[in-house]
């Protein structure tokens, strides 16, 4: 599998700090209004509102809400990528347990403490454009390979990646039965799935 780029949802990047502010405000906002209201009833204006911004800067880094919630799960996607990078840093590379048990724990982590994270993680809850490219499991299944592989010394190939990419497809329609009882998860199917993972994943780590 080749390495999926990112989709580019901002209509601007923004260059100067009081631009990445006000950026960062929009998507604060955003993930906010995303568990109050949910995707369909979210609104460009009311994420203008409650972001304190015209609704004119709302419109210069977005096209549609549905842009605006993409650029959401890009730092949603950006974050975990820091947040295991941080946690595999405390780690011996000698055991891939443990490493598999961080990326698990850092999503849990993000799922219950997150705005937003419930309804977009990495993903927009809406029909994606075609293509790998489009599909957020497998931008997340392409990070996740380059950071297993750096941190225990790994030579990503084919059955890495494609091994990785069932673990997180798995993995992602577990964790959402596990939090369908609540929003800190069922702990029983939690520690079903990291069993899984572990099973799963032994094939090509062990």
């Amino acid at each position: 599998m080749d390495p999926v780029p990112p989709a580019q949802p901002l209509r601007r990047t923004p260059v100067q700090q009081r631009s990445a502010d006000r950026l960062a405000r929009i998507l604060d906002a955003c993930a906010e209004l995303l568990d109050e209201t949910g995707y369909e009833n979210l609104s460009t204006r009311a994420v203008a509102l409650r972001a304190g911004v015209p609704i004119g800067s709302v419109y210069r880094f977005f096209g549609n809400k549905r842009a605006m919630a993409t650029a959401l799960a890009q730092r949603n996607l950006d974050r975990y990528a820091e947040g295991v990078t941080a946690r595999l840093a405390r780690l011996p590379a000698a055991h891939w347990r443990p490493v598999v048990d961080a990326v698990l724990d850092e999503y849990l982590a993000m799922k219950r403490t997150v705005p937003g994270f419930a309804l977009v993680d990495f993903g927009v809850p809406a029909p994606p454009a075609e293509g790998p490219a489009a599909d957020p499991n497998h931008q997340v299944a392409a990070r996740l390979t380059g950071l297993l592989c750096a941190h225990l010394g790994l030579t990503p190939d084919l059955a890495l990646e494609r091994a990785v990419l069932v673990a997180v497809e798995a993995t992602d329609a577990l964790v959402q039965l596990a939090f369908r009882s609540g929003p800190a998860g069922d702990p029983g199917i939690i520690d079903e799935t990291r069993a899984m993972m572990h099973a799963y994943l032994a094939h090509v780590l062990d």
